[in-house]
């Protein structure tokens, strides 16, 4: 037979088991089904479950059948025990063997190698899969995923890490994907409050706010506090500060965050006099009723300090 021959590999289309579908998981979920996959939601919330549902998708029956019949489970949760208790109690004794785990919650450290090793001792393969980029991010699929776990159990959840986001980072072992968050994180709280100090300086010394951003934008001081989420108003239209301060991300989670990295800091025996500093800040901030509000909007508080 003459001519080229062409040989076509038909990608499996999988199940994926979902836990929580919220301003975050929501998104990254239908990401998933808009690329053939079906996906079985499982909410606290039957209204988002139900977006899931409206969009193609399976409501899951419990939390346990969540786990039940699929190919992958992706969970995006609040915070270190919901995980520990999802997978110890629902996923692991639920999940049918060669089912892939997918952890995208930030958590700290020691629970999330704590749970990666008890899958491992139940045959599973696991990778842990923060995300950075908002819900902007999870609505384009263009996060960044930075993800712990051996090279097989990365090389196969990037198969759907790729539907979900944009840049995707393997940090190593185990845990190495909450290690990048955190310490990413520490670095954004601590920056942000050095460019809303900047600007307060500034408004004091009589400089004005776009001349300040014009040289520190293409300066020393340029950062990504400045130049993409500008704690003024004017300089970068797309930030936070344009809209009163709604996020984008709240200060209850950067709060989280910078925790979650003094925890780790004292785990691991590190000084981080910054990080705690900033932690410390941000408790005030959130405590005073801003929980809710872009973590930008500290500049307020260090305005009127």
């Amino acid at each position: 037979m003459s001519g080229p021959f062409f040989f076509y590999r038909e990608e499996k289309m999988a199940t994926i088991g979902f836990f929580g579908v919220g301003h975050m998981g929501g998104p990254m979920a239908l990401n998933l089904q808009k690329a053939g996959h079906t996906v079985k939601a499982f909410d606290l919330s039957a209204d988002l479950v139900q977006l899931i549902v409206d969009a193609g998708g399976l409501a899951a029956k419990d939390a346990a059948d969540t786990a039940k019949d699929v190919d992958v489970v992706v969970s995006m949760l609040p915070a270190g025990p919901h995980v520990s208790a999802v997978y110890n109690k629902e996923v692991l004794p639920n999940a049918a063997p060669g089912t892939l785990l997918i952890d995208c919650s930030t958590i700290d450290v020691d629970t999330s190698r704590a749970v990666h090793k008890a899958a491992a001792e139940k045959g599973f393969d696991m990778v842990d899969a923060p995300v950075s980029g908002g819900v902007g991010g999870a609505e384009a699929g263009t996060l960044t995923f930075m993800v712990g776990g051996s090279d097989k159990a990365f090389e196969a959840a990037r198969t759907y890490l790729d539907i979900m986001g944009k840049n995707i980072v393997h940090c190593g072992g185990a845990g190495n994907g909450q290690a990048a968050k955190i310490c990413n994180n520490m670095m954004l709280g601590i920056q942000m409050l050095s460019v809303a100090e900047a600007f307060v300086l500034a408004e004091k010394l009589g400089l004005d706010h776009q001349k300040l951003f014009d040289v520190s934008s293409t300066a020393s001081g340029q950062c990504w506090s400045l130049t993409t989420y500008c704690p003024v108003p004017g300089p970068v239209p797309t930030s936070p500060a344009n809209r009163d301060y709604q996020p984008g991300f709240a200060a209850a989670m950067m709060l989280k965050d910078l925790r979650l990295a003094q925890d780790a800091s004292g785990s691991a025996g590190a000084v981080t006099e910054m990080g705690q500093h900033a932690a410390d800040l941000y408790t005030r901030f959130a405590e005073s009723g801003n929980e809710g509000v872009d973590f930008s909007g500290i500049i307020n508080m260090i305005r009127n300090s």
